[in-house]
């Protein structure tokens, strides 16, 4: 169940025990909104817009004054004033992909020389330490970004993969079919990749939780008892199986571990006949965000976890009628949940997709592609909520007021765990220093 992108922990440890950064409490969930959110029917409803432009669904008002959102988000309305808008998300690189989400960057950008890391394996070459009981940096992406690898190490190399958990039997997730066609060609077949411990000591591929548990207890009672052959282990391989072993992660990993209160909560009352046409999610989906909860509880940096599939090309208004409730639920659990523990402050979410959605609607009933502007919504990190961020044309189809670049965001995000990305550099197989990002800014309005 449990894997790391082609590298054993141990060696993932080892290669880091040579940095020498601190550590840290602070922590992201980046949620990707696979395929491309509509703005104008989640955030920036416009409807005064001519009837063939403007969302079917009609605005509300939400607890910032003067800002409305539709009526697929009343949760996220009730809770405004806990959140952050970007209504002008501008730089997009126009791909079907979680990448630039990961990491502000193009997918071509270094690509060389193995092309720029995600945030959280940079957050895990810089913020990780031998002692930690968890990963710096896991990937719960499904679809598009699990199967793109979209939040990979880049040029850092594999020993800063994130850690993979296989999370296909909580959340079932069908793919599309050029998706299946591409996974094929990769030679994936989506499944958790195996992770070698020692030779002669592995966790293979398990088949349900229970075999899952009861190996993890007998690893366990191995490392309480000293035996030779763990005794034998460096530090590395004894703190993987501590990883492994400690019950932090294996407890966050099961949602039956969660108090039966908090776990309703994640899960919407929403009633659906059957799944709208092309949309992989159900309303179970919003308890991704609370196994990203368990996971930062437990000691990960960055989880990324997605929810979709917001690629409307076609019926857009039924599935966006079932994602937008999905979605809005899932975002106001996760808020609420932080804020009710006192970790708001620490953890810093933001919800986002690849680019925004076309005004004028095709003859397909879908939105298509539109690069020039995208939605962002942000929340937690100690930065100054209640905010609106931006402002769109009539029709919500390009940017006039503040634009916001992908950059600006991650530069945000690196900010709030304590990291300058404008003037840190880490150093590629070239061995010349690359900073973080190379044009966005902290978003100044949300900080200090």
């Amino acid at each position: 169940m449990l894997g790391i992108g082609g590298l054993t922990l141990p060696e993932l440890l080892r290669a880091e025990n040579s940095l020498n950064y601190g550590s840290s409490q602070k922590a992201i969930i980046n949620i990707h909104m696979d395929g491309g959110p509509s703005q104008m029917d989640l955030i920036d409803p416009k409807p005064e817009a001519p009837s063939n432009q403007r969302s079917p669904f009609s605005s509300i008002r939400t607890q910032i004054p003067g800002f409305h959102v539709t009526e697929l988000m009343p949760k996220i309305a009730s809770i405004a004033d806990d959140l952050i808008f970007i209504r002008s998300l501008v730089g997009s690189a126009a791909r079907h992909d979680a990448f630039q989400c990961q990491s502000g960057f193009a997918l071509r950008d270094l690509q060389s020389i193995g092309g720029r890391p995600a945030m959280g394996s940079v957050v895990a070459k810089m913020l990780s330490s031998p002692g930690d009981d968890a990963p710096a940096f896991v990937d719960l992406l499904q679809g598009r970004g699990k199967v793109r690898n979209s939040a990979r190490s880049g040029f850092l190399g594999p020993v800063y993969s994130p850690f993979r958990p296989d999370i296909s039997t909580l959340f079932p997730r069908e793919l599309e079919q050029g998706m299946k066609g591409e996974l094929s060609r990769l030679g994936v077949q989506g499944k958790g990749i195996e992770m070698g411990l020692t030779s002669g000591l592995t966790l293979g591929r398990l088949e349900d939780r229970a075999s899952l548990l009861q190996n993890l207890d007998s690893l366990k009672s191995e490392l309480d008892r000293g035996s030779q052959q763990v005794q034998a282990m460096d530090e590395f391989s004894q703190q993987a199986m501590k990883i492994l072993t400690s019950g932090k992660l294996a407890e966050a990993m099961d949602l039956e571990k969660e108090d039966p209160l908090t776990l309703a909560k994640y899960t919407p009352d929403l009633r659906f006949k059957e799944l709208a046409a092309e949309t992989a999610e159900g309303p179970l989906a919003a308890r991704k965000l609370l196994l990203a909860r368990r996971l930062i509880e437990a000691g990960v940096r960055v989880v990324s976890v997605s929810i979709s599939d917001f690629d409307t090309h076609r019926n857009n208004n039924s599935r966006m009628a079932q994602l937008g409730p999905i979605f809005d639920h899932a975002l106001w659990a996760l808020v609420t949940d932080l804020k009710d523990r006192g970790m708001l402050d620490d953890v810093t979410v933001v919800a986002w997709g690849e680019f925004g959605r076309t005004p004028k609607v095709n003859k397909n009933g879908g939105r298509d592609h539109l690069p020039s502007v995208a939605m962002g919504i942000m929340a937690g990190g100690g930065m100054n909520p209640g905010q609106v961020i931006g402002a769109t044309d009539r029709v919500a189809g390009e940017c006039i007021e503040r634009p916001v670049h992908f950059q600006d965001v991650i530069a945000t995000l690196y900010h709030n765990l304590g990291i300058d990305a404008g003037t840190t550099t880490i150093t590629d197989p070239t061995g010349r220093p690359q900073f973080l990002v190379d044009q966005g800014e902290v978003i100044r309005e949300l900080v200090g």
